[in-house]
């Protein structure tokens, strides 16, 4: 760049940041370019529009302490079971809804608040402050050194090895008595994970019609869903217990029938096996009466119900749990037990 046209670059610059008022030290190569003039806001040098500005801060603090007590007030007043219809969403939990709504506005309105004072009544005065090294000087540190080796050797944590060694036997397990905290998470889950409400005696009920099932409601090549008997769409623990109970029910040919211990827990060529795909849980709907295959429409997961319900395709990572069925005295299908193996995916890592 020559020096006409560094010369025209200067003259562009605001007031106070041309070539005369740069500071250039012996030791720097670099031009000090300075700042700007400081521009005052209209609150510095009106204050009316600074009171104004306080009123909205104060009005914007208010309303978030009135949105939150009105999170309260919701808490306590809207039932759990209450549910509203809001345009576009549709119908959602009422507290719920509630409870987003007035902590979303709390919040919002605090950070408004104090983004708004900062912008307009803070000051905004620039200021420039030199950089100065950090570390300390050799003095310094040789005395900081210093002062800890006496420290060191006047506390004995060196000699003293028994108190010493105890010491850290304590700081070791001080922190344990934090896991009892964890005790109020919850109940342990027990054995739950590996049964489900399938017992012996338990009729299978038809999923849709709530009709217990007889062997001639199931034709060759169909695929049925059945829970047990007593479950209820209005039991509070429904969504949680039919994610391990839910049942697929298909007709074979007996003499198509790969595996032995599949047979013989079947009941005239009707296999029950577990709905919840071993792989993440997904629920199986499909399923291809030529081949006796069923799959996941999650992941692609396939299983064969003719051969134990063994995986043939996809990331399952073991086979269907099969459940063991008869006709009892009044020609209804019944359960003789609960499942061959706790269903539901990945339970093997789980424990």
């Amino acid at each position: 760049m020559s020096s006409h046209e560094i010369s025209e670059a200067e003259d562009k610059l605001p007031e106070g940041r041309g070539a005369e008022s740069a500071v250039r030290p012996a030791d720097d190569p670099f031009a000090d370019p300075g700042l700007p003039p400081h521009e005052h806001r209209k609150q510095d040098i009106d204050e009316r529009a600074a009171k104004r500005s306080e009123r909205t801060v104060a009005l914007l603090f208010t309303v978030s302490m009135l949105a939150t007590i009105a999170f309260i007030a919701a808490y306590v007043a809207i039932p759990v079971d209450k549910y509203i219809y809001v345009f576009p969403i549709g119908h959602v939990s009422a507290l719920n809804f509630a409870l987003g709504v007035t902590l979303g506005i709390a919040l919002f309105a605090i950070g408004a608040g104090a983004v708004h004072w900062a912008r307009t009544l803070m000051s905004d005065v620039e200021i420039a402050d030199e950089r100065h090294p950090i570390e300390a000087s050799p003095e310094v540190k040789s005395k900081v050194l210093e002062d800890f080796r006496k420290g060191a050797q006047e506390s004995s944590f060196g000699r003293r090895k028994l108190a010493r060694n105890t010491l850290f036997g304590a700081l070791a397990l001080v922190p344990l008595s934090g896991v009892v905290l964890l005790r109020d998470l919850g109940p342990l889950p027990g054995t739950k994970l590996r049964h489900t409400k399938w017992a012996k005696g338990k009729r299978l009920m038809n999923y849709n019609t709530m009709q217990p099932l007889r062997p001639e409601d199931i034709s060759v090549g169909s695929l049925t869903f059945a829970m047990p008997e007593g479950m209820s769409e209005k039991d509070h623990d429904f969504q949680t217990e039919i994610a391990k109970a839910a049942l697929m029910l298909v007709r074979l040919q007996p003499e198509n029938i790969k595996d032995k211990r599949e047979l013989d827990w079947s009941h005239e060529g009707i296999v029950a096996f577990s709905k919840i795909c071993t792989h993440v849980g997904c629920p199986i709907n499909l399923y291809e009466q030529q081949t006796h295959h069923v799959l996941c429409p999650c992941h692609q997961s396939t299983f064969d119900l003719s051969d134990g319900g063994r995986v043939i395709f996809g990331p399952a990572g073991h086979a269907l749990p099969q459940l063991r069925i008869r006709a009892n005295d009044q020609g209804y299908l019944e359960a003789m037990g609960d499942f061959s193996e706790p269903v539901g995916p990945a339970y093997w890592e789980r424990g």
